[in-house]
């Protein structure tokens, strides 16, 4: 069963109010269950990009993937900062590390 639009924006404030303990696999993980939903929270993706940049350098490929594929389906406001930070962190872990279907999804 969807959890209805009220009881995701109350996941997605508590998530806001706690975005800072989040690890990496937190942050993509909260991006990818709202982009998954259809969920538009507009601060949240705010918060998780502002995070995400900071902690960056502990994403794991999967986390890369699922981070640039939930803003890239929510279609949020201009995040070039993130997307170059997620591609220079794929660049520096190099391709072979990433599954073929990863590199499809980073496509």
């Amino acid at each position: 069963r969807t959890p209805s639009v009220a009881t995701m924006r109350l996941l997605g404030a508590e998530a806001m109010a706690r975005i800072e303990e989040f690890d990496a696999q937190g942050l993509a993980n909260t991006a990818w269950a709202f982009a998954t939903l259809g969920v538009r929270a507009p601060q949240l993706f705010d918060a998780i990009t502002r995070e995400s940049e900071q902690r960056i350098d502990s994403f794991n490929p999967q986390g890369l993937v699922n981070t640039a594929w939930a803003f890239a389906i929510v279609g949020t406001a201009d995040r070039g900062a993130l997307v170059k930070a997620v591609s220079a962190r794929a660049a520096e872990m190099g391709l072979v590390v990433f599954s073929g279907e990863q590199r499809r999804q980073l496509h």
